[in-house]
């Protein structure tokens, strides 16, 4: 009877510290989880920054290029809410998803608003330009229109940066659902079989036509990402992605649907869908399911 009680006790230890080894195990790789969507919130905050701060020394140089008072002062105000909202972004956490999705709705409206005014500015020089084209024809003013069509030249280099920026695509709309074995929607992640995210890239008549790489990546409520489908290169790092899309974009609202289909075991809580294209970061929102 001893010897049983001593082997018992030996195997009840044995359990405990396997039991033990596993939960340190599982708190450890938990815990690296968590820190690289800290270091993938923080990326996407310091993009968030840049752009900012790229937009507000872009009004400036605009408000150089262009003698236009009412134009001028407009620019200074858009100029003034963008230094504004920069510093909101700044006092802001990483991991204040409410507050930065905010912001980052406000950074695609400054984002189309510099877009107008690119535009805007691009049409008033090709009006100057053929103005200048008329002027060099006449020899009384032949110096002038020489010296104009230097400075529209200069201007033309930089408007041409500006519209690069501009040309970024935009994710709007976005939407995740799950479906269960029938195809219909569910809110019970237990029972889905397959994960649908839809969006559309905005309009955008500076960004280049043709056929864009889209990549989709889900973090789960645990931190993990779901799939294996391969990865991707974001701010100097390669960074694992859900599904990946090819879509032919024109310039116009352009729909997108990709499919995942199931084959882990999901669990309840909020997924974070990220969506990439061209090296940045496109849009993000959040869903909860039970």
């Amino acid at each position: 009877m001893k010897k049983f009680l001593i082997a018992l006790l030996v195997l009840l230890l044995a359990i405990l510290i396997g039991g033990i080894v596993y939960l340190y195990r599982d708190l450890d790789q938990q815990k690296k989880q968590n820190q690289e969507m800290q270091e993938l919130a923080e990326l996407d905050k310091q993009e968030m920054e840049n752009e900012y701060q790229q937009f507000a020394l872009q009004y400036s140089e605009m408000k150089t290029q262009i003698n236009n008072d009412s134009i001028i002062a407009q620019l200074s105000a858009e100029q003034e809410k963008t230094q504004r909202l920069l510093a909101e972004l700044k006092k802001v956490k990483a991991e204040d998803a409410r507050e930065i999705t905010r912001l980052k709705k406000e950074l695609a409206t400054v984002r189309a608003v510099i877009r107008s005014y690119v535009l805007e500015i691009d049409s008033l020089n090709r009006l100057n330009q053929n103005l200048v084209a008329e002027n060099t024809r006449m020899k009384s003013q032949y110096e002038e229109a020489t010296k104009q069509i230097q400075g529209l030249n200069n201007e033309k280099v930089s408007l041409s940066e500006k519209v690069a920026i501009a040309a970024q695509l935009d994710a709007i709309n976005i939407r995740m659902t799950a479906q269960n074995k029938r195809g219909r929607q569910t809110d019970n992640m237990k029972k889905c079989k397959t994960v649908q995210v839809d969006f559309a890239l905005a309009k955008n008549v500076t960004a280049s036509s043709g056929m864009k790489n889209v990549y989709v990546r889900i973090v789960t409520p645990t931190g993990a990402v779901l799939g294996n489908a391969g990865t991707f290169d974001y701010e100097n790092r390669s960074l694992q992605y859900t599904m990946k899309k090819g879509v032919e974009y024109g310039g116009q609202e352009t729909p997108v649907t990709l499919y995942w289909n199931v084959d882990q075991a999901m669990v309840g809580g909020t997924y974070q869908v990220s969506i990439f294209a061209g090296g940045h970061m496109i849009g993000s929102k959040s869903f909860t399911f039970k």
